[in-house]
Protein backbone atom coordinates (compact mmCIF):
# COMPACT_ATOMS: atom_id res chain seq x y z
CA UNK A 1 0.00 0.00 0.00
CA UNK A 2 1.37 3.31 -1.00
CA UNK A 3 1.40 5.46 2.16
CA UNK A 4 2.97 8.57 0.55
CA UNK A 5 0.63 11.55 0.59
CA UNK A 6 -0.84 12.22 -2.79
CA UNK A 7 -0.56 15.79 -4.08
CA UNK A 8 -3.86 17.62 -4.27
CA UNK A 9 -4.90 18.43 -7.79
CA UNK A 10 -5.27 22.20 -8.26
CA UNK A 11 -7.95 23.81 -10.32
CA UNK A 12 -5.96 25.49 -13.06
CA UNK A 13 -8.96 26.80 -14.91
CA UNK A 14 -8.09 30.32 -13.57
CA UNK A 15 -4.64 31.75 -12.98
CA UNK A 16 -3.93 32.85 -9.40
CA UNK A 17 -5.22 36.33 -8.61
CA UNK A 18 -8.12 36.19 -11.04
CA UNK A 19 -11.33 37.61 -9.45
CA UNK A 20 -13.65 34.92 -8.25
CA UNK A 21 -17.34 34.50 -8.66
CA UNK A 22 -18.02 37.46 -6.40
CA UNK A 23 -15.94 39.77 -8.56
CA UNK A 24 -17.50 38.43 -11.74
CA UNK A 25 -21.00 38.92 -10.36
CA UNK A 26 -20.24 42.55 -9.61
CA UNK A 27 -19.17 43.22 -13.16
CA UNK A 28 -22.05 41.15 -14.42
CA UNK A 29 -24.43 43.65 -12.81
CA UNK A 30 -22.64 46.68 -14.25
CA UNK A 31 -22.40 45.44 -17.82
CA UNK A 32 -26.15 45.22 -18.57
CA UNK A 33 -26.75 48.59 -16.92
CA UNK A 34 -23.96 50.20 -18.92
CA UNK A 35 -25.57 48.93 -22.13
CA UNK A 36 -28.82 50.71 -21.28
CA UNK A 37 -27.29 54.07 -20.27
CA UNK A 38 -26.17 56.58 -22.92
CA UNK A 39 -22.41 56.81 -22.68
CA UNK A 40 -22.09 53.40 -21.06
CA UNK A 41 -19.51 52.92 -18.35
CA UNK A 42 -18.24 56.48 -18.73
CA UNK A 43 -21.65 57.80 -17.68
CA UNK A 44 -21.83 55.38 -14.76
CA UNK A 45 -18.40 56.52 -13.59
CA UNK A 46 -19.30 60.20 -14.01
CA UNK A 47 -22.65 60.00 -12.23
CA UNK A 48 -21.26 59.72 -8.63
CA UNK A 49 -19.01 62.71 -9.33
CA UNK A 50 -21.99 64.77 -10.46
CA UNK A 51 -23.96 63.74 -7.38
CA UNK A 52 -21.05 64.78 -5.16
CA UNK A 53 -20.73 68.14 -6.93
CA UNK A 54 -24.47 68.75 -6.55
CA UNK A 55 -24.27 67.93 -2.85
CA UNK A 56 -21.33 70.29 -2.33
CA UNK A 57 -23.01 73.08 -4.29
CA UNK A 58 -26.28 72.68 -2.39
CA UNK A 59 -24.99 72.32 1.16
CA UNK A 60 -21.28 73.19 1.41
CA UNK A 61 -19.78 75.61 -1.11
CA UNK A 62 -21.08 77.52 -4.10
CA UNK A 63 -19.26 79.45 -6.83
CA UNK A 64 -20.44 83.01 -7.42
CA UNK A 65 -19.43 85.28 -10.31
CA UNK A 66 -18.91 88.95 -9.44
CA UNK A 67 -21.36 90.83 -11.71
CA UNK A 68 -20.40 94.46 -11.06
CA UNK A 69 -17.70 96.74 -9.73
CA UNK A 70 -19.51 97.49 -6.46
CA UNK A 71 -16.92 95.54 -4.42
CA UNK A 72 -13.77 96.85 -6.08
CA UNK A 73 -10.95 97.06 -5.32
CA UNK A 74 -10.99 93.63 -3.73
CA UNK A 75 -13.52 91.91 -6.02
CA UNK A 76 -13.43 92.75 -9.71
CA UNK A 77 -16.00 92.17 -12.44
CA UNK A 78 -15.64 88.58 -13.65
CA UNK A 79 -13.92 87.29 -10.53
CA UNK A 80 -15.27 83.98 -9.28
CA UNK A 81 -15.51 83.48 -5.53
CA UNK A 82 -16.28 80.42 -3.46
CA UNK A 83 -19.11 81.00 -1.01
CA UNK A 84 -18.92 79.02 2.23
CA UNK A 85 -22.53 77.95 2.84
CA UNK A 86 -21.68 76.35 6.18
CA UNK A 87 -20.15 79.50 7.68
CA UNK A 88 -23.38 80.51 9.44
CA UNK A 89 -25.15 77.16 9.77
CA UNK A 90 -24.05 76.00 13.21
CA UNK A 91 -24.79 78.94 15.49
CA UNK A 92 -22.30 81.38 13.99
CA UNK A 93 -23.66 84.63 12.54
CA UNK A 94 -22.31 87.17 10.07
CA UNK A 95 -19.89 89.58 11.69
CA UNK A 96 -18.83 93.11 10.83
CA UNK A 97 -16.34 93.07 7.97
CA UNK A 98 -17.49 89.76 6.46
CA UNK A 99 -18.10 89.72 2.71
CA UNK A 100 -21.38 87.87 2.20
CA UNK A 101 -23.57 86.74 -0.67
CA UNK A 102 -27.29 87.13 0.01
CA UNK A 103 -30.68 86.91 -1.66
CA UNK A 104 -31.83 90.49 -2.12
CA UNK A 105 -35.39 89.65 -3.13
CA UNK A 106 -37.76 92.16 -1.55
CA UNK A 107 -34.91 94.33 -0.26
CA UNK A 108 -32.38 95.04 -3.02
CA UNK A 109 -33.93 93.35 -6.08
CA UNK A 110 -34.63 89.91 -7.52
CA UNK A 111 -31.09 88.57 -7.49
CA UNK A 112 -28.17 87.53 -5.32
CA UNK A 113 -25.75 90.26 -4.23
CA UNK A 114 -22.33 90.47 -2.64
CA UNK A 115 -21.59 93.19 -0.05
CA UNK A 116 -19.65 93.80 3.14
CA UNK A 117 -21.33 93.62 6.53
CA UNK A 118 -20.95 96.99 8.27
CA UNK A 119 -23.57 96.64 11.00
CA UNK A 120 -25.25 93.69 12.73
CA UNK A 121 -28.38 93.54 14.87
CA UNK A 122 -28.46 96.30 17.51
CA UNK A 123 -25.58 98.32 15.99
CA UNK A 124 -25.84 102.10 15.68
CA UNK A 125 -24.25 103.01 12.32
CA UNK A 126 -23.61 106.67 11.48
CA UNK A 127 -21.97 108.48 8.60
CA UNK A 128 -20.02 110.44 8.82
CA UNK A 129 -17.87 111.81 11.64
CA UNK A 130 -15.79 114.99 11.32
CA UNK A 131 -13.04 113.07 9.55
CA UNK A 132 -15.45 111.51 7.06
CA UNK A 133 -15.45 108.05 8.62
CA UNK A 134 -18.29 105.69 9.41
CA UNK A 135 -18.95 105.16 13.10
CA UNK A 136 -20.32 101.91 14.50
CA UNK A 137 -21.51 102.10 18.12
CA UNK A 138 -19.57 105.32 18.53
CA UNK A 139 -16.29 103.83 17.24
CA UNK A 140 -14.80 105.27 14.01
CA UNK A 141 -13.91 102.65 11.40
CA UNK A 142 -10.79 103.11 9.27
CA UNK A 143 -11.84 101.64 5.91
CA UNK A 144 -8.76 102.69 3.94
CA UNK A 145 -7.55 99.09 3.73
CA UNK A 146 -10.45 98.01 1.51
CA UNK A 147 -12.35 101.12 0.39
CA UNK A 148 -11.96 101.90 -3.31
CA UNK A 149 -9.24 104.56 -3.77
CA UNK A 150 -10.68 108.05 -4.06
CA UNK A 151 -14.07 107.10 -2.60
CA UNK A 152 -15.44 108.65 0.56
CA UNK A 153 -17.09 106.49 3.19
CA UNK A 154 -20.44 107.73 1.86
CA UNK A 155 -21.80 110.69 -0.06
CA UNK A 156 -25.16 109.95 1.55
CA UNK A 157 -25.42 110.72 5.28
CA UNK A 158 -27.25 108.18 7.42
CA UNK A 159 -27.93 107.44 11.05
CA UNK A 160 -29.52 104.02 11.62
CA UNK A 161 -29.96 101.36 14.27
CA UNK A 162 -29.87 97.88 12.76
CA UNK A 163 -32.84 95.74 13.87
CA UNK A 164 -32.12 92.39 15.52
CA UNK A 165 -31.64 89.60 12.99
CA UNK A 166 -30.73 92.00 10.19
CA UNK A 167 -27.59 93.36 8.52
CA UNK A 168 -26.50 96.77 7.24
CA UNK A 169 -24.46 96.14 4.07
CA UNK A 170 -22.24 98.36 1.93
CA UNK A 171 -20.12 97.85 -1.18
CA UNK A 172 -16.42 98.71 -1.03
CA UNK A 173 -16.70 100.86 -4.17
CA UNK A 174 -19.16 103.26 -2.59
CA UNK A 175 -19.52 105.48 -5.67
CA UNK A 176 -20.72 102.48 -7.73
CA UNK A 177 -22.59 100.45 -5.12
CA UNK A 178 -26.32 100.25 -4.60
CA UNK A 179 -26.56 99.03 -1.02
CA UNK A 180 -28.31 99.60 2.30
CA UNK A 181 -27.89 103.37 1.95
CA UNK A 182 -30.04 103.43 -1.18
CA UNK A 183 -32.88 101.43 0.36
CA UNK A 184 -33.36 103.16 3.70
CA UNK A 185 -36.88 104.15 2.66
CA UNK A 186 -37.72 100.74 1.18
CA UNK A 187 -39.43 97.86 3.01
CA UNK A 188 -37.02 96.66 5.67
CA UNK A 189 -35.08 99.91 5.49
CA UNK A 190 -32.31 98.35 3.43
CA UNK A 191 -31.51 95.92 6.25
CA UNK A 192 -31.24 92.33 4.99
CA UNK A 193 -32.43 89.43 7.19
CA UNK A 194 -29.66 87.12 8.33
CA UNK A 195 -31.62 84.11 7.08
CA UNK A 196 -31.36 85.47 3.51
CA UNK A 197 -27.57 85.21 3.60
CA UNK A 198 -26.39 82.42 1.28
CA UNK A 199 -22.93 82.29 2.83
CA UNK A 200 -19.59 83.99 3.33
CA UNK A 201 -17.29 84.67 0.38
CA UNK A 202 -14.02 83.04 1.48
CA UNK A 203 -11.86 82.66 -1.65
CA UNK A 204 -11.29 84.28 -5.02
CA UNK A 205 -10.54 81.29 -7.26
CA UNK A 206 -10.67 82.83 -10.73
CA UNK A 207 -8.83 84.20 -12.57
CA UNK A 208 -5.86 82.19 -11.39
CA UNK A 209 -3.64 85.25 -11.00
CA UNK A 210 -6.15 86.78 -8.58
CA UNK A 211 -6.42 83.67 -6.38
CA UNK A 212 -6.53 84.80 -2.75
CA UNK A 213 -8.33 84.30 0.55
CA UNK A 214 -10.87 86.97 1.50
CA UNK A 215 -9.97 87.97 5.04
CA UNK A 216 -12.06 89.88 7.55
CA UNK A 217 -10.30 93.27 7.97
CA UNK A 218 -9.03 94.42 11.35
CA UNK A 219 -10.89 97.73 10.98
CA UNK A 220 -13.89 96.38 12.91
CA UNK A 221 -11.93 94.52 15.58
CA UNK A 222 -12.31 97.25 18.22
CA UNK A 223 -15.96 98.14 17.57
CA UNK A 224 -17.79 97.64 20.89
CA UNK A 225 -20.79 95.37 21.11
CA UNK A 226 -24.12 97.11 20.68
CA UNK A 227 -25.17 96.37 24.26
CA UNK A 228 -22.02 97.99 25.64
CA UNK A 229 -22.40 101.03 23.40
CA UNK A 230 -26.05 101.59 24.32
CA UNK A 231 -25.51 100.82 27.97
Amino acid sequence: MDTEAQPTRRDRSRPPGTPGARGRSRFALVAPLAERVPGGRFTLALFPCLVLMLFLSTFVVRPFDIPSGSMERGLRVGDRVLVNKLAYRFGARPDRGDVVVFDGTGYFGHSDYVKRVVGVGGDHVVCCDREGRIEVNGHPVDETGFLYPGNSASDVPFDVVVPDGRLFLLGDHRARSSDSRDHLGSPGGGMVPVEDVVGRADWIVWPYGHWTRIERPDAYAHVPAAEAAHG
